[in-house]
């Protein structure tokens, strides 16, 4: 350190010595002050260009002054006091907010100054704390500059820690990030996400779940992406999904005209897998015997299964794989006889 330094750090220090200090031990306590809070500065700056140090701009703001992002998942209009009644009451207990909402600075907005990335349900709390006898609270904003591409990323990974995002919800956001952030590449978004292809594959398969066959659900938000390799192989060939759209046509029918029909969604999905399989041909012969193996096939219409006969505590089944069957098909083939013999 400079002579320069030295001496302009023993003054600070002499500014504020005690009379009954002697002057000798002022200046060396001085010195030595000196020489830490130089150090000490020098070494942070040092961590934060090495990247072992981040530091983030946090800010207390007016509520009002925030908008919630086009993209944020949550439902604002549906959170009450009574959904954010344990984060009210954590805020009060506090008397401040702990963990800061990520935002964004607008620029040329005359009514919002942040667009709120994560944390609708932080600010939805402080903004009914302020108007409910709590006026001086502030909500904590962290602040940051992110492309829309990194604003899904953060969103989606503290959306994986959320239960009241239901998988069809997530499915959807899924499905509209592929587009927009990704231009359709699907590999690309998993690596994004640090996630597998097959894993994101059955969410996107989810949200591509036709909107007739949805209608057959009393109500379609607890389809869970399990529910997929059910559905999916009933969509294909043309003729086997006609006859399914057909069937949740009757269902939903039933269902807007209070009539009976199916009460949960594993209900629904037997009814569609009987209503896929194909009609049997009127006038034919009743043959004697056995009936004919059921074979079950993937969405391809490729037979995947063959259904050797059912007694009373087992099921016969042959894998058939001289067709270049995957895995996936046989996964999915499993999943509609387990079904069958677990339909709860």
């Amino acid at each position: 350190m400079s002579s320069k330094n030295r001496g302009f750090a023993a003054g600070l220090v002499g500014a504020v010595e005690t009379a009954e200090q002697p002057r000798g031990v002022a200046d060396r306590a001085g010195e030595r002050l000196g020489v830490g809070a130089l150090a000490g500065r020098n070494n942070r700056l040092a961590e934060l260009a090495s990247g072992a140090l981040v530091s983030r701009a946090q800010e207390l703001v007016d509520p009002g002054r925030c908008r919630m992002w086009s993209e944020h998942n949550r439902d604002y209009g549906a959170l009450t006091e009574t959904s954010c009644a344990d984060l009210i009451e954590s805020l009060k207990a506090q008397g401040k907010q702990e963990v800061p909402a990520i935002v964004r600075r607008l620029h040329g907005e005359s009514a919002h100054d942040f667009e709120v990335i994560c944390g609708a349900r932080r600010h939805w709390s402080v903004s009914w704390l302020r108007s409910h006898n709590y006026p001086d609270f502030r909500f904590l904003v962290e602040v940051r500059e992110l492309t829309d591409e990194e604003a899904f990323r953060i969103s989606d990974l503290e959306n994986r820690a959320r239960a009241d995002l239901t998988d069809l919800e997530r499915a959807r956001d899924y499905l509209r990030a592929l587009e927009k952030h990704y231009d359709g590449r699907q590999k690309s978004m998993a690596q994004r996400l640090n996630v597998t292809e097959s894993w994101l594959s059955r969410y996107l398969d989810l949200a591509r779940l036709p909107s007739a066959l949805l209608g057959a659900f009393p109500n379609p938000q607890d389809l869970k992406i399990k529910h997929v390799t059910l559905l999916k192989p009933l969509l294909k060939p043309e003729d086997r999904r006609q006859r399914v759209l057909d069937e949740a046509q009757r269902i939903a029918d039933d269902l807007a005209n209070g009539a009976a029909a199916p009460a949960t969604s594993q209900d629904v999905i037997r009814r569609l897998s009987q209503a896929a399989a194909a009609p049997k041909k009127s006038g034919s012969p009743k043959k004697s015997g056995k009936p004919p193996p059921e074979i079950i096939a993937s969405a391809s219409g490729r037979g995947v299964i063959r259904l050797d006969g059912r007694k009373r505590n087992e099921v016969g089944l042959t894998l058939l794989l001289s067709g270049g069957t995957s895995r996936e098909e046989v996964v999915e083939a499993f999943g509609v006889i387990l079904t069958r013999c677990f339909p709860n």
